[in-house]
């Protein structure tokens, strides 16, 4: 039961409701806008759902996992503007082939924790994604509160994905990626530390990303003030974009039982276990199968 927990894979549904807009988010034929950022080619072959749909079975993954593209913003668009693309997202990758499962998405602009329910209900949905945007503050935290209530009721987990992020003229082409998304993840880890789990004391969540490396901040974090505390069982780190030096320093602080695979792909490759010498045979199937179970479904093999 190998699980990969992050990738992306946009259905065809999503692909036509994405051409049908003229503001960004939009697709021009292939070519992806998005505000703030610069026109983005996207390679069709990475949304071949036979292709890739061949590719995870030849790579033995019992499960892959993916969820619209939060830096998209359609969370963030108004009601009425997200609701379209969130339809034809839900349809399209609810229809997926196996071993796709899917995480739902919601409007954090007007929240609707019963249409969420409904959608958690769905034989292919594995829980809810969100964007770090969404997640930002304390304050904000209290906005979607109803959402995270609604994934606690149904028992699924939540994922905290990079939110929309733009780039200063002339910015490389790497500089959302490499600075706003790290920032979002780490603050939305810190709202979560300060004040999630006191208010959602049974929702399993990961971070993508192993949270842009925030708890590996704990020393500044007690230099200032606070504390890191006893390690909370429910959080989990996703591995995507990071290597073998990243995992091996969070491991060091969080341990290993909280650390899932994930590879963000079309974007980028997973983690390879057999990289961080050490850790063997058994540190690639916590991480693979034991760990993944847990978080999804709050069980250990």
């Amino acid at each position: 039961m190998r699980t990969d927990c992050h990738q992306h894979l946009w259905p065809a549904p999503f692909v036509d409701a994405l051409r049908a807009r003229s503001a960004p988010p939009f697709l021009d034929g292939w070519t992806l806008h998005l505000a703030g950022e610069a026109p983005y080619p996207v390679d069709p072959a990475a949304h071949d759902v036979t292709r890739r749909a061949a590719f995870e079975r030849a790579q033995g993954t019992a499960r892959a996992l993916v969820s619209l593209s939060s830096p998209l913003g359609v969370e963030h668009l108004p009601g009425e503007e997200a609701g379209p693309l969130l339809d034809a997202w839900h349809d399209g990758a609810c229809a997926l082939p196996d071993p796709f499962g899917v995480w739902a998405a919601a409007g954090v602009h007007d929240v609707d924790p019963a249409g969420l329910a409904g959608l958690l209900r769905r034989d292919r949905v594995v829980g809810l994604q969100l964007p770090a945007t969404a997640l930002a503050d304390p304050a904000a935290l209290q906005r979607v509160g109803p959402l995270l209530e609604a994934c606690e009721r149904a028992g699924k987990p939540l994922l905290v994905h990079p939110g929309p992020a733009g780039a200063p003229v002339d910015a490389p082409g790497w500089w959302p990626a490499v600075v706003p998304y790290v920032q979002q993840l780490h603050a939305a880890w810190c709202t979560w530390h300060a004040a999630g789990r006191a208010s959602h004391p049974t929702l399993r969540l990961a971070f993508v990303a192993l949270a842009g490396l925030a708890p590996l901040h704990h020393e500044r974090l007690t230099a200032r003030g606070g504390a890191l505390g006893a390690l909370d069982p429910l959080v989990h780190y996703e591995t995507s974009s990071y290597g073998a030096r990243a995992v091996d320093a969070l491991v060091r602080v969080v341990g290993v039982d909280p650390v899932v695979l994930g590879s963000d792909r079309p974007y980028a490759d997973p983690f390879a276990p057999a990289d961080l010498p050490g850790f063997g045979a058994a540190f690639a199937h916590a991480l693979t199968v034991t760990n993944p179970a847990h978080l999804l479904e709050g069980s250990r093999p």
